[in-house]
C-alpha cells in the first residue's frame, strides 16, 4: 500500500484534484512533507531509517489527531543530504542545491493549490539547515505562506527518562533510540545480533569544540566509527522503542494542532 504508516484518509495523493478544489479552509489544513534519508545506518539497520522514523511518527500522530483538524501528509521524500556518510555503500545523497530546489519546487506547487501552511518534517540530522533556509526563502517569496522547519525529534518527548546521558550526547547515529524506534516500527528489519556499541573515536578533548551543538566541527562519519555506528545499538529494545513512539507522535499530535491554530505575526 502506497500510504504505510500514514492512515488513508490522511494521505494527499489518494485525494482528487476535485477533492482538493473543493476542500474547506485550505488556508488553515496543514500539509506535511516528511524527509528522511537513505544511507547507512551500521550492519544492524537498514539504509531506511530516517525515511521510515518520519512516516512511523507521522503516521502514528495522524491516527490520534481530532478528526477536526484537517491534516495530510505527503509522500515522503526520501533522499537527502547525506555526505557525511561518504564511504559507506548504500547511501544515497543529494547535494544541498539540488535538496533546496526539490523543497522549494515542491512547496509552489502546494501553494498554487491553494494551501497556506506547510511542514517540513526532518528526521535525517545532516540537513536541518538545509530545512531552515529553505522555509525562510519560501516564507520570504510568499509571505503568506507559514512555513515550518520541523526535526521529528525535538517535540517534547521521554528520551531523556529512558536513554543514557552518555547516548544522549554521543549517540548520535544508529544508536540505543533509533534502533530501539526501529525494533517498533519495522521489527523484521533490524538485526540485533550484529548490532554494536561504538562511540565517536578521536574528538576534541577538554575544547569548546564538539561534533554538533553550539561550536561544532565539520566531520564525517567514517573518520569517527569503522561500523558507522555513534552510540550503543546492543541496549535498544522494542519495549522502549514502543515508548519513544508514543511519546513522539503525542508531541507531534499538540505541534500539528499549535500550526493548525497558528496564526502569521505582521
Amino acid at each position: 500500500m502506497m500510504h504505510g504508516f500514514i492512515p488513508p484518509k490522511r494521505y494527499f495523493p489518494y485525494l482528487t484534484w476535485i477533492d482538493i478544489q473543493e476542500m474547506e479552509d485550505k488556508a488553515n489544513t496543514v500539509i506535511i512533507q516528511p524527509l528522511g534519508a537513505i544511507e547507512q545506518h551500521g550492519p544492524h539497520l537498514p539504509i531506511a531509517v530516517d525515511s521510515t522514523i518520519s512516516l512511523g511518527v507521522l503516521g502514528k500522530a495522524l491516527s490520534k489527531l481530532a478528526d477536526s483538524i484537517p491534516a495530510y501528509s505527503l509522500p515522503c521524500l526520501y533522499y537527502g543530504k547525506s555526505n557525511e556518510h561518504d564511504g559507506f555503500p548504500g547511501t544515497i545523497t543529494l547535494n544541498a542545491t539540488t535538496l533546496l530546489s526539490v523543497i522549494r519546487e515542491m512547496a509552489e506547487s502546494i501553494y498554487q493549490a491553494g494551501f497556506r501552511k506547510l511542514v517540513l518534517m526532518n528526521s535525517h540530522g545532516g540537513q536541518p539547515q538545509i530545512i531552515e533556509i529553505a522555509a525562510r526563502d519560501i516564507h520570504q517569496k510568499y509571505p503568506d505562506f507559514a512555513v515550518f522547519p520541523m526535526f521529528t525529534w525535538r517535540v517534547p518527548n521521554i528520551a531523556a527518562d529512558i536513554i543514557t546521558k552518555q547516548e544522549l550526547e554521543y549517540g548520535i547515529h544508529a544508536g540505543d533510540a533509533e534502533t530501539s524506534i526501529m525494533l517498533s516500527l519495522l521489527p523484521e528489519q533490524v538485526k540485533m545480533a550484529k548490532a554494536v556499541n561504538e562511540y565517536p573515536s578521536g574528538l576534541p578533548q577538554d575544547s569548546l569544540l564538539s561534533m554538533e551543538g553550539k561550536l561544532p566541527f565539520a566531520w564525517l562519519t567514517r573518520e569517527l566509527s569503522k561500523t558507522g555506528v555513534m552510540g550503543d545499538a546492543t541496549v535498544a529494545t522494542k519495549e522502549k522503542g514502543d515508548m519513544l513512539l508514543e511519546s513522539v507522535s503525542d508531541g507531534w499530535v499538540q505541534l500539528i494542532q499549535d500550526i493548525y491554530q497558528f496564526r502569521q505575526p505582521n
